[in-house]
């Protein structure tokens, strides 16, 4: 019996499981580190203190683990996340930026002003936000002392999450990206598959900071023996452990954010509906575009409720107290802590609660942020629906969040389609493990796990009528548009 270890780097927490051939997980555990929001609107990472949490959770799997049976390892992560550290002493040079961070909103609007917007589109499928790698980088670079001296002399190494992990689980011996995590920087041409000229003279990047950029599935170097043979950004990830490998298959992760993401095959489809276009995986001489439409608060919202309202004191609460009510009363929740994502693009969105009367109930509120997340998922597959210019049959769903069963159905009847749930919501870690498998010959074809993760549930939707619903979530998004950009 071979395993395969996937680490799975998220946003408030790092992760290690160990998974056998048949795709089961035999093994876990998770550390989670701090977060830090210095200013509002800005939220940050401390580099080492990721790498000490994921480091953690691997010792321990690994501990528990007879020795020569691990095949591979592979690694999952959030993406757009950024840091730059020194090429000899391996230290960062500032804190690590993250995706929901919205500091460079500003120079975002100014490259929009000098009509770049459509240039980044044309080559990276995304849009000029701040939730993207470059203006990140470029912020770093103009605000720690000497740092852009340093990276244009070739001594300082960018890198998103995976770059990070891979250099330290290497000595500092290895600096690659793969294309996945590569095509959420804005620095990368999806089409020529290649860091763009044009791209890193917009931003100002430096050609000589940049990782390697390699294949998905391949092994790129080794820990302690084990070679690190697969990665993907988490997203990604989660699309290839669902088993989306055709055309027109979608997934939506509800962690942190929630992401839905539709497999187009090797076509890049240029989306007219505020959706990005990326790059799923390449394996190979294959490569796999998807349309992503991105929500930044999911999973966030309920911990916001949990830990600044203290409202409920769990996920498990939060759905009971949903339940105790057939509807939310008329509230409705608009999640825009960080601004709002795909379709809107709203860097100056902020969060607000619409419909508040006197009899108002903590059930009722709890029930229409569960909305506010379904609501924005629904959002999101109608544009897929028009870009791609065919119907989803149903949406497959994975993440912390799709345990709960209430999400689940709201999701459903406001989609008026299935929602498929697998028996375990690990397809995350599982894709990162099945891309280092697929390279480490513990599987030999994809297909030998497209079926593996059995269906727990499939939600059904019901007759009622949600177009009053939709219709007053229309129109607390519009009250939202621009709220802190209007308040300056």
């Amino acid at each position: 019996m071979k395993f395969i270890l996937a680490l799975d780097q998220g946003t408030t927490s790092s992760r290690t499981l160990l998974f056998d051939e048949g795709g089961r997980v035999m093994r876990s555990a998770h550390r989670e580190f701090p977060q830090y929001y210095p200013e509002p609107g800005w939220v940050e990472h401390e580099p080492e203190e990721i790498w000490t949490s994921q480091r953690e959770t691997l010792e321990e799997v690994v501990s528990e683990t007879k020795r020569g049976s691990i095949a591979g390892l592979g690694i999952s992560n959030q993406r757009e996340t950024t840091m730059l550290w020194d090429v000899e002493t391996g230290e960062a040079v500032y804190n690590a930026i993250v995706w929901q961070d919205r500091r460079t909103a500003e120079r975002c609007s100014q490259l929009k002003s000098d009509g770049r917007e459509e240039e980044v589109r044309q080559r990276t499928g995304l849009r000029l936000d701040p939730y993207f790698s470059a203006t990140k980088v470029e912020w770093i670079l103009d605000h720690v002392d000497g740092a852009r001296e340093r990276a244009e002399a070739g001594k300082l190494c960018f890198g998103t999450v995976d770059s990070w992990l891979i250099w330290k689980l290497t000595g500092g011996a290895v600096h690659v990206t793969d294309v996945s995590n590569a095509s959420r920087t804005s620095l990368f041409n999806i089409h020529a598959l290649a860091w763009d000229e044009s791209l890193l003279e917009i931003f100002r990047v430096p050609r000589a900071i940049l990782p390697k950029v390699v294949d998905s599935s391949g092994v790129v170097g080794e820990w302690r023996g084990i070679p690190i043979a697969g990665m993907a950004g988490d997203q990604q990830a989660a699309l290839f452990g669902q088993g989306c490998f055709d055309p027109g298959m979608a997934k939506s992760t509800y962690g942190t954010g929630c992401f839905l993401l539709m497999n187009t095959g090797a076509e890049a489809v240029c989306s007219r509906n505020g959706l990005l276009t990326t790059v799923g995986w390449r394996i190979g001489s294959e490569v796999n575009y998807v349309l992503e439409g991105s929500v930044f608060v999911a999973g966030a919202l309920f911990q916001w409720l949990r830990d600044e309202l203290k409202i409920v004191a769990s996920a498990s609460e939060l759905d009971a107290m949903a339940a105790t009510v057939a509807d939310s009363g008329g509230c409705v929740v608009v999640p825009a802590f960080a601004g709002l994502g795909a379709p809107h693009w709203d860097p100056y969105a902020r969060g607000a609660v619409f419909g508040l009367t006197r009899g108002t109930s903590q059930a009722q509120l709890c029930r229409a942020s569960l909305e506010a997340v379904a609501l924005q998922c629904v959002e999101l597959i109608e544009c897929m629906e028009r870009d791609a210019g065919m119907k989803l049959r149903e949406l497959r769903v994975d993440g912390g969040a799709s345990r709960s069963d209430l999400l689940m159905q709201i999701q459903s009847d406001f989609l008026q389609r299935k929602v498929l749930r697998p028996s375990h919501v690990e397809t995350t870690a599982f894709g990162a493990a099945a891309l280092a498998g697929l390279a480490t010959g513990v599987w030999n074809d994809r297909e030998n796990f497209r079926n593996q993760s059995e269906i727990d549930r499939c939600f059904v939707p019901s007759d009622g009528d949600v177009a009053e619903i939709r219709t007053r979530w229309n129109r607390a998004v519009q009250r939202v548009s621009g709220w802190e950009e209007d308040s300056q």
